[in-house]
């Protein structure tokens, strides 16, 4: 079965946006984690194990937060 030129070339422009938008959330995420100060890392994550606590969950996997 032979697929025309024409389709081949929105499939590349398909997979090009795809590898952008992917991009795009990759670095959105980064910077935000970059904006937070170790103290306030420290603080998340004590705030998460204190959650834990509460729960009465001993393994992290098993939260869903």
């Amino acid at each position: 079965m032979r697929v025309p030129a024409r389709a081949w070339k929105w499939l590349g422009v398909a997979g090009l946006a795809g590898v952008a938008a992917t991009g795009v959330v990759v670095a959105r995420d980064q910077r935000q984690r970059r904006q937070l100060t170790p103290d306030e890392v420290r603080a998340r994550l004590r705030d998460r194990v204190a959650d834990l606590d509460r729960e009465g969950t001993t393994d992290v996997r098993e939260h869903d937060g």
